[in-house]
């Protein structure tokens, strides 16, 4: 049976050649071709495509606030955003919110069939430094889960690269006894009882 893919794009000439290159090729069907996604979320509820292409900057709705709303109630659809910039905030968002990967607009032609298929293997087809932007991010939500203060996380990066608590203190422009209120504090958090452990646990968990 085809995979059933809907194009959400506002520039009419690429909404057209997205949907030439999907009806060229064996197993894929356009199920839905829009010029904005006001109306995406019920398109995917009647629907039940199995791919979305979904442009980032649309007039009424971005991508990324359909996305948001598609996730919602379907965790399932692949959804591939369209994009002319690489490696920015808007693409890292568009991840975040629930996107499966992105494609740059300049390499529909000769990578859309590809991107679409590294999709539907279970892959998410994205540059090296978005990749990296998405692994920094899971790591700072860990470290958020011990509620450290930005002072407190700081001062265990600083721990982190061996510094002594007088170290800190002078390259924090703090005093020694105010920097081992801080690092008791990051002890208790962490459940700890000295700076090893604390060192130990904080690169183990990723937490820095």
């Amino acid at each position: 049976m085809p995979k059933k893919i809907s194009i959400f794009e506002d520039n009419e000439a690429l909404r057209k050649s997205l949907e030439e290159l999907i009806l060229i090729n064996n197993g894929f069907e356009v199920s839905g071709v829009f010029g904005n996604c006001l109306e995406a979320s019920k398109h995917v509820k009647d629907n039940n495509p199995d791919i979305l292409l979904m442009d980032i900057d649309m007039p009424g709705m971005t991508g990324i606030e359909a996305v948001k709303k598609i996730r919602a109630f379907n965790t399932s659809v692949i959804i591939i955003m369209l994009t002319v910039f690489d490696d920015n905030k808007n693409v890292f968002d568009a991840i975040c919110a629930g996107a499966t990967g992105y494609l740059l607009k300049k390499h529909v032609s000769d990578k859309l069939i590809p991107a679409i298929q590294e999709a539907l293997e279970g892959g998410a087809p994205m540059s090296p430094s978005i990749a990296k932007m998405i692994v920094q991010s899971m790591q700072q939500n860990k470290a958020n889960d011990y509620k450290f203060t930005n002072r407190e996380q700081e001062i265990l990066e600083h721990l982190c690269k061996g510094s002594s608590y007088k170290m800190i203190a002078a390259e924090i422009n703090l005093s020694f006894e105010t920097i081992r209120t801080y690092i008791k504090r990051i002890y208790e958090k962490l459940q700890v009882h000295s700076a090893t452990e604390a060192v130990s646990k904080a690169l183990n968990e990723k937490l820095i």
